[in-house]
């Protein structure tokens, strides 16, 4: 990567094609107000639209929590629970047919599956309910989880934590992509009164050998960055290079989320500052200008439902998964918007919202990216997705 500022990243790109923005320039950019953001976003802008065009994707999908328990004790989380604990959750197979089969009958084709970290290293109840269904993992009721939705006719994108080589080889031919949250390659939030101080599992390194892995079993990833958890701007230019640099060895990573903290009164972090719209724009322009036009940028619009245009603006193509049956667990307070109220405030904004499946166009016709067990189902679902789009049919 070159290291390059603002003015001359402009130039090269509109004469030699795009180049990543340098790591100063990046940082500096996380600074930028008044007439230096506009040029930040418009550069944004115009990169995405060169290479996604002015159509904004969603997922329509059903959020299965596999199982709430969780070994880390994440600052900011809601949502991991103890063993006993009031609200302590984990799916049981008949559970997870249920909502599969009303899922499909809602028309989702998409079925995350998302998790805590390791429960069965802290939790021994869970240890005896993973034997009692032959598994020596939470990853291998996750596998379980996954054909319960392919059985249902879904496609599974999974998202158990940190995954070892043989946990990624078990899940790829179950699922059609995965993903794991890199979050920050700080280390110092590991440190005594930070947000991951009690999270073994969000060791920079060792999430980064997740995404590495990944790429080496030709998986297509969802990965991304968390901000405002206490990281600095540096750290978040840091992460993006890093997550920049394995796609560029593997070419795998089909998105990228640019996520944003959110204070809760019930978290260790409640007094702590939200990253604002401002903030959160210019992390997604410069997540833009580093990844380039082909990785998609994705923010939550449930997590910023009053700056959705100015996001728009600022570089984004992808709104994530959207939910017509089950709610955002990690995020409860948080409604997923209205389908067709988005397909309208995209096109005020001048965009057109499309349907998209868990795994990217650019991944579904590369043999080494797809399971060959999938492949049918997937191009099924692509032409299902294909003909609802073309009827304009949003929600």
């Amino acid at each position: 990567m070159r290291s390059q500022g603002l003015d001359a990243h402009r130039s090269d790109r509109a004469s030699h094609g795009w180049q990543p923005i340098g790591r100063d320039a990046a940082i500096a950019a996380l600074e930028a107000e008044g007439e230096a953001l506009d040029a930040l976003r418009a550069l944004a802008r115009d990169l995405r639209d060169a290479g996604k065009g002015r159509t904004i994707t969603y997922s329509r999908k059903a959020f299965f929590p596999v199982t709430n328990l969780c070994r880390d004790r994440c600052a900011y989380c809601t949502f991991r629970r103890d063993e006993g604990e009031d609200g302590a959750w984990t799916m049981q197979p008949d559970e997870i047919r249920a909502w599969a089969e009303r899922a499909r009958d809602l028309d989702c084709i998409e079925a995350l599956m998302c998790l805590g970290d390791k429960p069965e290293a802290a939790f021994a109840g869970h240890r005896a309910f993973l034997a009692s269904r032959g598994h020596a993992s939470t990853i291998g009721y996750v596998a379980e989880a996954c054909r319960i939705a392919l059985d249902a006719g879904l496609l599974p994108h999974s998202n158990p934590g940190l995954m070892t080589p043989a946990d990624l080889a078990l899940l790829r031919p179950l699922n059609v992509s995965l993903g794991l949250m890199l979050e920050t390659v700080s280390p110092a939030l590991r440190r005594k009164g930070h947000a991951h101080y009690y999270a073994p599992d969000k060791e920079p390194e060792l999430r980064l050998n997740v995404l590495r892995d990944a790429g080496e079993l030709r998986i297509p990833f969802t990965t991304g960055i968390l901000i405002g958890i206490g990281e600095s701007l540096a750290d978040r230019v840091d992460s993006l290079i890093a997550i920049a640099g394995l796609h560029q060895r593997y070419g795998h990573v089909q998105e990228v989320i640019v996520q944003n903290f959110r204070a809760k009164p019930e978290i260790p972090m409640a007094t702590c500052d939200e990253p604002d719209t401002l903030d959160l724009a210019r992390t997604v322009a410069v997540a833009r200008l580093v990844l380039g036009p082909d990785v998609s940028v994705q923010v939550p619009p449930n997590l910023s439902p009053e700056g959705l245009a100015y996001l728009l603006d600022s570089g984004i193509d992808d709104l994530g998964g959207i939910s017509p049956l089950t709610p955002d667990y990690v995020n409860p307070e948080a409604p997923w918007p209205h389908l067709a109220a988005l397909a309208r405030d995209c096109a005020r904004a001048g965009y057109r919202l499309a349907e998209r499946l868990p795994i990217y166009p650019a991944y579904v016709d590369r043999a080494e990216f797809l399971d060959d067990g999938l492949r049918e189902r997937v191009l099924a679902a692509r032409a299902t997705i294909d003909a609802r789009n073309a009827e304009g049919v949003a929600a």
